[in-house]
Order: structure tokens, then sequence, then C-alpha cells
């Protein structure tokens, strides 16, 4: 171990006194960097993906289907959706896509959750890029000063992504009409939709602040049976977030992709009945 007497090659972040004075970076052999890479690509990927999607403004409502990202629709330039989720809270001065409004909400939510911050904190910023190999970086405040100690309002975002996933299980149940909004009809996209929705419930549900909401503070779960059943339903949730963040981030660009081929007219929705 590191003494008071011997060199260091830094003189802060990993390599300081209070560290094993190794000289390698790592010890590792294996290919550490393959998970926080492969991490990268797929955060990536979706940030490319969404942002095209939120900025085209098009081709994000064929009937009865709306995009997850432009809903709720709450700008004037929204297309007409009837018996839909279109709210014009913004007048005809908001010119842009109204995707940029909402997404704001599901977005500050993945962005401030604990798994994800992990995920880009590792694949973007290397830190530390894996398990027992050191970060680059001379220094260290953790999530203690501007901007990440902005990352501590994410309970607020939950309670914004709880009213979103309403939303979308609204706009689920409105994809049991057709194109002429007849009910009593289900096609492809109706699945798309519930597997999707099932996928954001679960996500938003296994959320670190809601299984604290439930059953945080509470000095006696036996005088609180609900919130102790609930808190432990809740558990099995959170134990599976890494799993339900990826699944979900993934059914809800396919949803929107759906919409996209459909309205552009790349294909018909096949209907099951």
């Amino acid at each position: 171990m590191a003494t008071g007497t011997e060199p260091h090659l830094n003189s802060g972040g990993v390599r300081t006194g209070t560290r094993a004075a190794i000289a390698a970076p790592h010890l590792r052999t294996d290919r550490w960097w393959l998970a926080p890479a492969a991490t990268a690509a797929g955060l990536l990927a979706f940030i490319v993906y969404s942002t095209w999607r939120a900025f085209a403004n098009a081709d994000y409502y064929a009937a009865p289907y709306v995009s997850p990202f432009y809903s709720p629709c709450l700008a004037e330039n929204c297309e007409p959706m009837r018996a839909g989720p279109n709210w014009d809270l913004f007048g005809s001065w908001w010119g842009i896509s109204p995707a940029i409004i909402i997404l704001i909400f599901p977005l500050g939510f993945r962005l401030t959750c604990y798994y994800y911050r992990k995920a880009y904190y590792r694949g973007f910023w290397m830190s530390p890029p894996a398990c027992a190999v050191a970060e680059p970086h001379k220094s260290y405040s953790g999530e203690t000063r501007f901007p990440l100690i902005l990352q501590n309002i994410h309970r607020y975002f939950f309670y914004a992504a709880l009213l979103v996933a309403g939303i979308l299980t609204y706009d689920t149940v409105l994809a049991f009409r057709d194109e002429n909004y007849e009910w009593g009809h289900m096609g492809l996209g109706t699945l798309v939709f519930l597997v999707n929705i099932v996928l954001i419930w679960a996500y938003t549900l296994s959320c670190h602040s809601c299984r604290h909401i439930v059953g945080g503070k509470l000095k006696h779960f036996s005088k609180h049976p609900v919130r102790y059943r609930t808190w432990q339903w809740i558990g099995k949730l959170n134990a599976r977030h890494m799993l339900l963040a990826w699944a979900s981030l993934v059914s809800v660009a396919l949803a929107d992709f759906y919409v996209y081929l459909v309205a552009s007219g790349v294909f018909d929705d096949p209907r099951f009945f």
C-alpha cells in the first residue's frame, strides 16, 4: 500500500496517498471497455434518433395512433387528433415542434434516474469507466456542485413522469379504435402501444424515488401493511430497474417509429379485428 514517503503518479484523483501505488492504469485482463462502450453507443443512438424525431414535427399522428414523443400535444400547431391529447396551451407564437415541450419531462426523468446516471457517467464521462479501472479525472466532487447537484430534482421529475405515463395509457386505450375512430378494433399498432405502456409503467414504478415514497420514513412496517406490501412489490421491480430502463427506452422509440412508418405511408397498419 501507499505510504507517505512513496512517490505518486498524480497529485490528485484516484492516485493519492490513500490509494495503492500501482503504476498501471488497471490490472484487469478482460475487455472491460466493452460495457461502457456499448452503453455509450446505445444512449447515443437514442439521443440521435429522438432529436431527429422531436425536431421533425411531422409524421407523428396516424389515426388512431399518436407518437409518444408528441403526447400530449400542447401547441396550437399540433395536428388535430380526434378525442386525443391535443391541448392548445401554447398559442400561435410557438413555431417549432410541439414535441420539445413535453419531452423535457420524460427525458428529465431518465436523465436524473439513478441507473442512467451510472450509465452515462461511465459511458461518456469515464467516472469511472469500469470497476477497478482508474478514472482520468484529478478531482471528484460528486453531485454536490453545479450542474450535477441538479440530479437531486429526480423525485419531481418522477411526479411528472407519472402524469406522462397516465396520458400514454389514455393513448393506448384510444388505440383500440380504427382509422375512422370506431371502437372495438385492434391493429398491430395497438399491440406495440400495449407493450410500450406496460414497460413504461414498470420502469417508472421501479424507480428508486417511488420505492422511497412508498416505504420510506416508516418506523414500523407492521403498522402499515398496505405500504409494506407495495414497497415489497416495487422492490422486486427495482431489482430489474436496469433491464426495465433499457427495455422501455427501446419500446418508446419503436412505438414512435411505428407511428412514423404508418403516418408516412410506408405501410398500412395491419388489423387483427
